[in-house]
């Protein structure tokens, strides 16, 4: 008895390491948010089976001890123990970050499930020990949300005085010029370019990576505001309505620029129209004080334009409102392009990047920083300079090989956009993606229409992942696309080491198009 104890004590305290460590991981991959997390644990719910085993197994001991003898409680153990370290060992795309605010759930998890373990210990005494141990590493399926909503009053604290901080940081440069950027896609690329370009006349602070929340906002004004820094680009990212006109609240923009409006995060938005409605809130908060610069070629925006005074358009799809592009050439060593100001001033231009879509967010950069005082002229040198944005079809050379890394966050625009500019190249062309998510309803009909595009525009065609990926082969299918040239891995790393295995005398041109994070 004591060493079939000991053994389940042993077994039960690497199985609560290991199902804690994985659901935190995922809890934080999902915002912290107990909503998006409950989804998640809908979705997923079949690969935490164990743990569901696993509670209604110690619930059963605790009342019909002779149903479920202690082999049972160890042999669920042990299964915990093997999937949950399989599923750390796949889970590595991005690792759990231990900050403050984990450390700080991680305390209040253990409380609870000390408390839980004591109060069936108290109630069953000995007899329950097994039966406690294991329902504890089965709760911690859950745990995580009741330790949050716990921690809620604290974390409201912490974040409210970093915030109210940040805020009289901003107080402090009254000189300091604020320029609000958000679009469903676009936003984070138009940020980049803007920085370069504003470089040449401007002492410059932009907001990192996908720091395009409040908190990541407020992190950015306190760790790298400086005195000398004269204009501030502040991403604003959103997932719900409401979300951008809390950030404008917080940090009050001069100007702003809406990128795009289109069919992203419909999960958490539900509607186009609420989308639209969400990053206009940007648009709101500028209105009559200062320019507001819209993507004349998003219909979506252009339909709520008028609505606003003297808003700034520019457009690349032949359109001659506000800043337009024209002359467009395009080739696989970059863009060429003439730009036409409001007041009729022309320059052409030449830029890095490849594909005609990304000259919207590149001319949209250019009406800024033109707006802002720097000329045309001006502007040459540093358009010239833009840089691809990390994983936004950014173009590695490896040997006779072309990597076009586009893995970040793909939409259907995008998408769309990105297997069309790869069938430009001379070579074989291949293209390995996941799909597309946080689609909502329309998920499985925008997979479709990008199979339908991929087969039009690939050699070659490798999906990762089954199951998510069906509706992207149904419309692949339909194209009468090779069978043979067209696979599913589960892996990213595996359809790579495949397509790099294609014997071909031509150049092999890879296009990654977004690459799923953990939780999917």
């Amino acid at each position: 008895m004591i060493i079939r104890t000991l053994i389940i004590s042993v077994l039960s305290v690497y199985a609560f390491t290991l199902t804690l460590r994985h659901n935190l991981h995922m809890f934080q991959l999902n915002g912290y948010k107990n909503d998006e997390h409950l989804r998640w644990l809908k979705k997923n719910i079949r690969q935490q089976w164990l743990l569901i085993f696993g509670l209604f197994s110690g619930i059963i001991r605790l009342f019909l001890p002779f149903l479920v003898p202690d082999i049972l409680i160890i042999l669920d153990l042990i299964m915990i123990i093997l999937v949950y370290r399989a599923l750390m060992r796949l889970n590595n795309k991005k690792k759990l970050v231990y900050t403050a605010r984990i450390k700080r759930l991680i305390f209040t998890l253990l409380l609870l499930s000390l408390l839980i373990a004591a109060a069936l210990f108290f109630i069953f005494g000995t007899k329950g020990i097994s039966a406690a141990m294991v329902i504890v590493v089965s709760l911690e399926l859950i745990l995580d949300l009741a330790a949050n909503i716990i921690n809620h009053p604290v974390e409201e604290g912490i974040n409210r005085y970093y915030i109210n901080d940040a805020r009289r940081i901003l107080r402090s440069m009254p000189e300091l010029i604020t320029i609000g950027v958000t679009g469903s896609y676009g936003k984070t690329s138009v940020k980049y370019y803007l920085e370069t370009l504003l470089k040449v006349k401007y002492d410059v602070l932009v907001t990192p990576g996908n720091f395009n929340t409040p908190l990541g906002i407020t992190r950015t004004i306190r760790e790298h505001m400086k005195p000398s820094n004269e204009i501030f680009i502040c991403e604003m990212g959103a997932r719900r309505t409401g979300e951008i006109k809390e950030i404008c609240d917080l940090f009050p923009p001069d100007h702003g620029i809406i990128t795009a409006v289109g069919p992203q995060h419909l999960e958490t938005f539900f509607s186009i129209e609420n989308i639209r409605k969400t990053k206009f809130e940007l648009a709101d908060a500028v209105s009559g004080k200062g320019m507001l610069f819209l993507n004349g070629d998003n219909e979506l925006i252009r339909e709520m334009a008028q609505g606003y005074p003297s808003p700034v358009l520019y457009c690349s799809n032949g359109s001659k409102d506000g800043y337009y592009a024209k002359d467009i050439a395009v080739s696989d060593l970059g863009t060429s392009f003439t730009v036409v100001t409001p007041e009729g001033e022309e320059e052409s231009f030449h830029v890095r990047l490849i594909g005609a879509h990304n000259i919207i967010n590149v001319l949209g950069a250019i009406a800024v920083a033109n707006k802002l005082g720097i000329s045309l002229r001006e502007l040459k040198v540093p358009v010239r300079r833009i840089e691809p944005v990390e994983h936004r079809m950014q173009i590695r050379n490896q040997g006779n090989v072309t990597i076009i890394d586009d893995a970040y966050n793909s939409n259907p625009v995008g998408s769309k956009a990105a297997v069309e500019t790869l069938a430009m190249f001379d070579g074989v062309k291949i293209l390995i993606t996941p799909g597309m998510v946080e689609l909502g309803e329309k998920e499985e009909e925008y997979n479709r229409k990008f199979g339908n595009y991929a087969a039009d525009n690939c050699d070659y065609i490798f999906l990762v992942g089954k199951n998510h990926t069906k509706p992207i082969m149904d419309g692949i299918m339909e194209k009468n696309f090779p069978e043979e040239r067209c696979r599913v891995f589960d892996r990213v790393e595996d359809a790579m080491s495949f397509a790099l295995g294609i014997r071909d005398d031509r150049r092999k041109f890879i296009l990654l198009e977004n690459d799923l994070p953990d939780n999917y």
